[in-house]
């Protein structure tokens, strides 16, 4: 079972000391920005960074946000980090199937085994998310850039958010994809009003976070990690499965009332996988 990725740290391309320490550090991908933490004087620069790390091959999975899509720094971009060792494109700002058709095109044609991730980031964007989910194999998933879309609703707090939330978890779930990443916290310094967000995020659908700082990523770490509670309650639920098989009936009913059925098991087993990860017996 492929694990779901529970952080992701920002890192500006060109700051290779950033980026080691990234690497080496405890989220479970890096996206290195060639977007919007990057001045237009240094894209260059960052590019050939980004190139020489994916070149010496990362040891975590690492993503690339490239430039707005259809721009000529967005097709620099993915000339220069198109690689073996590339995850997957973060593509911002998208609006349209055909803005994600070019990219997926592109990489196709450069026999490229990245997969791409999409940021919605407009009220247009928002409606066409499920378009947008299923528009090519290689997308994996979408995700919602909030601070421009907020903007962009005229959203001034997190109430004129959570239409849009909840929205991208549907569209993201009905075409098949993974739980949606959620967005940023910007606030570095709140390590408590993060866990809470990220909390109220896993509540709404949303598995695993993008973040922009270091101290940030053990607080979304411990968020999707599963508790000792569920882990038990995950176990028992697969050992029970086991000896409904064994007796030859195969499906059963929970104490609370609950049918378990493929998806249930495949909860179960997704709980114990991570705990595994963190070490948990």
């Amino acid at each position: 079972m492929n694990l779901p990725i529970r952080s992701y740290l920002y890192v500006p391309g060109y700051d290779e000391r950033k980026i080691e320490k990234a690497l080496a550090g405890e989220a479970d991908a890096v996206v290195l920005d060639l977007e919007d933490a990057v001045a237009p004087s240094r894209k260059d620069e960052a590019r050939e960074t980004v190139a020489r790390v994916l070149k010496a091959g990362p040891e975590k999975p690492v993503f690339v946000r490239v430039n707005a899509v259809g721009t000529e720094l967005a097709a620099a971009d993915i000339d220069a980090v198109i690689g073996r060792n590339l995850a997957g494109l973060r593509l911002p700002k998208i609006q349209s199937v055909e803005s994600v058709m070019l990219v997926a095109e592109t990489l196709d044609e450069l026999r490229s085994e990245g997969v791409i991730q999409c940021l919605i980031e407009s009220a247009l964007g928002l409606e066409r998310a499920f378009e947008i989910a299923i528009s090519h194999e290689r997308v994996t998933g979408i995700s919602l850039g909030e601070a421009d879309l907020a903007a962009d609703l005229g959203a001034s707090d997190e109430a004129g958010l959570l239409y849009a939330r909840s929205r991208i978890v549907s569209a993201a779930r009905a075409a098949g994809l993974d739980h949606p990443v959620q967005s940023v916290y910007t606030n570095v310094h709140d390590l408590e009003g993060l866990r809470r967000s990220t909390e109220e995020g896993k509540r709404l659908g949303f598995f695993g976070r993008s973040t922009i700082h270091p101290s940030q990523v053990p607080v979304v770490n411990e968020v999707f990690t599963p508790a000792e509670e569920e882990v038990t309650q995950a176990q028992a639920l697969i050992d029970r499965l086991a000896g409904e098989a064994a007796s030859g009936t195969g499906v059963f009913v929970l104490e609370d009332g609950r049918f378990v059925d493929w998806a249930v098991v495949e909860s179960a087993r997704l709980t114990l996988a991570l705990a595994r990860r963190e070490g948990t017996p």
